[in-house]
Parts: structure tokens; C-alpha cells; sequence
């Protein structure tokens, strides 16, 4: 049986083993990975050291990686709609042993993916052959931005404030302005983030670290009022994208009436202002992966291509996996890692 290298999570580290290289039955087909990124997922696995097992909470290693674009090597024999040489984005949530990257069974940072039931749609998205592998491979964590997105419902006359220039928060921005939305400003503390974050259609950008975050937006949004006619910016839709407690802190202490705050980042444990919540009205809306957003994105992915190449830092070959993941766990020296497999090293 012919083996292939497959990325495990470690303390800290990964782990790159030998295993057997799938065979797909005839309802399944074999993507050979050509790039796969690093999500904050993928590190906080890697910070576990795995995941829990048993009753004892054991951790064991999983293979990582859920954010694959490849092409089509094999195919079943009952499979339709697809080929031997498409191009395909994977959905992570679609394979029937569980998540890919996630727990599951399957990883996508493999240089083979089976593809269990195979259904272009459902499982996979077919994508032209001039689309980059790696500007693809933004297809999950693009369709979450766009998820979050849908939850806020922003109007055009909206004025947004996306919290972290991340890639959530950045695909977030692209989004918005794609949807006609007026005025979208960027929050964060880190100026090479902000940079992008103006090189891919933000209107405005603000240092929380070094700038008066409220006195800014009164400049950018205008002055408004909470129930009780207290002042307030004229922010109508807050999107937090960086998961850090001093963002529901900013948003509660500028929401005017009847704001709407989407909660697309992972809050760690802290405590929440109810009272302030209360006294403007603020809608807290909580936005979880991409129910049917996985391929709705696909195709303006490729049409924008250029502007969501953008949100990518570092392309690192796979032969340098361990190196793109000491990227992704250093606080601040990337933004966006994609890994890349070359066809030499799948021979």
C-alpha cells in the first residue's frame, strides 16, 4: 500500500507521519491537496497538544488542517459530475467520519484527501483552472466572514465597525463592500493588519492601541444616542472578528439605540456589561461557521480573486510545514499562512 505524509498535532508542534494514501470506494474520490491553510483552530489543537480522549481526557494527535483546495486524482466509479483534474474547495463539514481538521478521522494538511460520498455542492466545489490553489484555500474561512456578514444585515446606509483585520474580520470588510455598504472602518492594534485592511476596500482604520477609539468613530459615524438619550456614536452594526473582552467593552460603551453587535470570534470567558447592553438596546448576534455560505462563495471568490489574494502573508511549501506553523502560533508575525504542495513532492 503506497503511503503519503499526513500533519498531526503536537504540544506546540506538529507532527508529520507516514500513512496509507486512501483508496476511494465507488462512491468517493481522491483530492490530491495542492494548499491548505492555517486557521487559529489548527493552533489551538496544536497548544492542547490534540485533542481529549476517554473518559481519562487523554489527548491524542489528530490530523489538522481544514481549509483545502486540490484537484480531483480519482474517481468512483458511481461518482457523477466530476473528473479525474478538477479543481475543487473542500467542505470540512461534509465528510461522514466527522470534521476534517476538526477531530475527525481526516485531515486536509494531508497530501491526499478522500472525499467520502462525494457530491459536487455538498462535499466539494468545483473552481476554474487559472484560480490560484492558495487565494482557493480561503474558501472556509471566507464563507465564515460571509457568514457573519449575512447574520448582521447590514444595509447599504450602514455605518460597520469590523473589530480584528484578520482573516475573518478582513474577508468580512471585502464582503460588506461588495454588498454596497457605505462606511466600513477596521479596528485594530497591529498597523500592518490596518495596511490591508485599507488595501482591500476599508474606508477608514483605527489603532485602538494608539488612538481615541470613540472619539474617532464620532469623527467617521456621526453622533447618536442610547434609550436614554444618552451620547453615543452613530455606529449601526459592530462585528467583532478578534474574540478580545475589550471589544464588548468598546462596542456596550458606544452603542447607540438599537445597534447590533455580531459575534463571529471566539469570546474568551469575561464579564459582560448587561446594564449598558440594556440602556442602548443592543442586538447581540452570535454567528457560527457557514450553515449554507460554504459554496455560496465560491464563485465571487474567483471573480475577486486578486482582492482575497490579499488577505495571505506567507506561502510556505509543505516541505517547510513546521516553520508555517511556528508562524501561525507567533502572536503577530503572520496574518494569513497558506501552505503549499508542490506536484514533486507527491510524485
Amino acid at each position: 500500500m503506497a503511503t503519503m505524509k499526513s500533519v498531526h498535532a503536537a504540544k506546540d508542534k506538529v507532527d508529520v507521519v507516514d500513512v496509507e494514501r486512501p483508496v476511494p470506494g465507488p462512491k468517493d474520490a481522491l483530492v490530491r491537496i495542492r494548499a491548505c491553510g492555517i486557521c487559529g483552530t489548527d493552533t489551538f489543537f496544536l497548544h492542547l497538544g490534540g485533542m481529549p480522549s476517554g473518559a481519562d481526557g487523554a489527548m491524542r494527535a489528530i490530523p489538522l488542517g481544514h481549509e483545502p483546495a486540490g484537484e480531483i486524482v480519482e474517481v468512483g466509479a458511481e461518482v457523477s459530475g466530476l473528473a479525474v483534474g478538477n479543481r475543487v474547495v473542500v467542505n470540512p463539514q461534509g465528510a461522514p467520519t466527522g470534521i476534517i481538521g476538526c477531530g475527525g478521522e481526516l485531515g486536509g494538511m494531508d497530501e491526499y484527501l478522500l472525499i467520502e460520498n462525494v457530491e459536487v455542492g455538498t462535499s466539494v466545489a468545483v473552481f476554474p483552472d487559472d484560480m490560484p490553489f492558495d487565494v482557493a484555500a480561503l474558501n472556509e474561512p471566507v464563507a465564515v466572514a460571509r457568514h457573519a456578514v449575512n447574520r448582521s444585515e447590514a444595509k447599504p446606509t450602514d455605518k460597520v465597525v469590523v473589530f480584528g483585520a484578520g482573516p475573518i474580520g478582513l474577508g468580512a470588510t471585502i464582503w460588506l463592500k461588495l454588498s454596497g455598504v457605505e462606511h466600513v472602518t477596521v479596528v485594530d492594534v497591529i498597523p500592518e493588519r490596518l495596511e490591508t485592511a485599507l488595501a482591500v476596500g476599508a474606508d477608514a482604520v483605527v489603532d485602538s492601541a494608539k488612538e481615541d477609539l470613540t472619539g474617532r468613530l464620532r469623527g467617521l459615524h456621526g453622533e447618536a444616542a442610547n434609550a436614554l438619550g444618552q451620547p453615543r456614536v452613530g455606529t449601526d452594526v459592530y462585528i467583532d472578528a478578534a474574540g478580545a473582552p475589550a471589544v464588548f467593552d468598546a462596542v456596550i460603551a458606544n452603542a447607540k439605540w438599537h445597534a447590533r453587535l455580531v459575534m463571529v470570534a471566539v469570546q474568551k470567558k469575561g464579564e459582560v456589561d448587561l446594564g449598558g447592553m440594556l440602556r442602548s438596546e443592543l442586538t447581540l448576534i452570535a454567528s457560527q461557521g457557514y450553515p449554507t455560505e460554504i459554496f455560496e462563495v465560491t464563485a465571487e471568490l474567483v471573480e475577486h480573486r486578486e482582492r482575497f489574494a490579499k488577505l495571505i502573508s506567507h506561502r510556505v511549501p509543505f516541505s517547510e510545514v513546521g516553520r508555517a506553523f511556528e508562524l501561525a502560533l507567533t502572536p503577530g508575525a503572520a496574518e494569513k499562512v497558506v501552505v503549499t504542495f508542490d506536484e514533486a513532492s507527491q510524485l
